[in-house]
Formats: C-alpha cells, sequence, structure tokens
C-alpha cells in the first residue's frame, strides 16, 4: 500500500496529465476523475495539489500556464529530462542525461519565463533560481507540461 507522500506524487501527476489535456471545470470534477483511476483524493487535497503544482483558475477551469511560443526549445530538448526537483523554496534541480544538461540549461534561458531569474547547468544536472516559492511551483509545472 503506498504512503501519503507516494500518493500524493501519483495524484500531483495524474493531475497535470489530466489537466495537460483539458482544463477541469471545477476541484470536484478532479476528484472523481482521480477516484476513477483508483486514487486516494477529496477536495482538500485536490485544492492544495493544485496550488503546489502552479496550476491556475482560469474561465475555462483550472489549467497549467500557458505554454507560450518559445517553450517550444525546451519541449525539444524535454526528452533529455530525467527529473525535476524542488531544493529549498527557490531553487530546483533538474537532472538530465549526461552531457544534456547545458542543452537543456540554453532552452530554459531562451523560454523568459519570467519565474525563473537564472541557471546554472553542468554535465548533468540544472540548477534553476526562482523568486519565491510560488514562481518555483509555477516554473515546475512549465517544466512537467513540456516532459508531457
Amino acid at each position: 500500500m503506498p504512503n501519503s507522500t507516494q500518493e500524493q506524487t501519483l495524484r500531483r501527476n495524474a493531475i497535470r496529465r489530466l489537466l495537460s489535456r483539458a482544463p477541469a471545470a471545477t476541484q470536484k470534477s478532479l476528484v472523481r476523475d482521480l477516484v476513477a483511476r483508483g486514487l486516494v483524493a477529496t477536495q482538500s487535497s485536490v485544492s492544495r495539489d493544485l496550488k503546489d503544482i502552479g496550476a491556475i483558475k482560469t474561465g475555462r477551469g483550472y489549467e497549467l500556464p500557458n505554454a507560450n511560443q518559445s517553450d517550444s526549445e525546451l519541449t525539444n530538448v524535454a526528452e533529455f529530462i530525467r527529473s525535476v526537483t524542488p531544493a529549498g523554496h527557490n531553487l530546483t534541480v533538474i537532472k538530465t542525461a549526461i552531457g544534456a544538461a547545458q542543452r537543456v540549461a540554453l532552452a530554459l534561458d531562451r523560454s523568459d519565463w519570467p519565474e525563473m531569474i537564472g541557471n546554472i547547468g553542468g554535465d548533468d544536472t540544472v540548477f534553476v533560481a526562482s523568486d519565491s516559492s510560488s514562481s518555483q511551483k509555477v516554473l515546475i509545472a512549465k517544466i512537467e507540461r513540456a516532459r508531457a
């Protein structure tokens, strides 16, 4: 049986997949979709998850932040991204395939996302600085969307 951290990770990944396909009209509809997939979900857990993954409420419902034209370069290198992990409230660690971190860092630079102050790319790791935890969450959501 999965522990609560595993359940949370599974639920958040499922929410990202659902929102990448279409906006969710309500939190209740997300709860129904998640429960139908065998995940443990309540309105309060989904509300926290939406906030933590950086989802936004629009006229169409809950959505992941919009990808813009400059995101296409990140989409082109997304296959090299192995993991995206928050480290503290404003640092994100991106693990990549060996030798791919510079390409991913350059794509992030060219994205010109306001949530990112800057980044440093090594061989297989990129460190990305954000100005706040909320910016970090939006940034991670955008990166995950590019990977979807």
